[in-house]
């Protein structure tokens, strides 16, 4: 019960790490939709991810590829948004505004050369089937990340100080940070064999 209890007062002081996350992610849709500029890169990261789906569907077992594929794709891709965001929080500001940005140029692109039909269909049967739980995921991720950053700046201001607390509440946030990232991954891999299944 108590453990519960710390849990639920950990989250609610994540709270403005959740909406600044939240923000930044829409940031990037908005800079996707608005930087034809950028082009050249947002199509260095579609293809990086056709690569992978060309070897999914080239696999001997598909299914089964795919699912290893995405834990091991996630697990890395989650522990190194929280965990590098040690490093001034840039990782994980990147991670956010690169696939808000990849979100709303694929949006953008597909309604100017498709419609808005072509749209619909990408945001209603492609994105919320698969991102419903994905996107959610990805802002919690960040926050995390963006909180540890919090941490490095915090240190470097109390360098100078004896900051006893300071370091029981870092010790304690990393602690907090591994059942988060498990649960993260579990909720993904479940998610999407469930999309499958649903398909099948």
């Amino acid at each position: 019960m108590l453990r519960r209890l710390a849990f639920a007062q950990h989250l609610r002081a994540m709270n403005s790490y959740f909406i600044l996350s939240a923000v930044l992610f829409l940031a990037g849709i908005v800079a996707g939709t608005t930087s034809p500029g950028l082009n050249d890169f947002m199509n260095s990261q579609l293809e990086s991810i056709r690569q992978v789906a060309e070897k999914v569907n080239t696999s001997s077992n598909p299914t089964l590829f795919a699912l290893v594929v995405i834990f091991f794709n996630n697990a890395i891709k989650f522990a190194a948004v929280i965990y590098l965001g040690f490093f001034f929080g840039i990782f994980p500001l990147f991670f956010l505004i690169v696939n808000g940005m990849i979100i709303g140029y694929l949006c953008y692109n597909v309604s100017e050369q498709a419609g808005s039909g072509a749209l619909f269909d990408l945001i209603f049967k492609g994105l919320l089937p698969h991102g419903i739980i994905e996107i959610p995921v990805l802002i919690i991720t960040a926050a995390y990340g963006l909180k540890s950053g919090s941490f490095t700046f915090r240190w470097i201001g109390s360098a100078f100080k004896r900051s006893g607390g300071l370091a029981k509440e870092t010790q304690k946030y990393l602690l907090c940070t591994v059942p988060v990232l498990i649960g993260i991954v579990l909720l993904v891999i479940e998610s999407t064999v469930t999309v499958w299944l649903l398909g099948k």
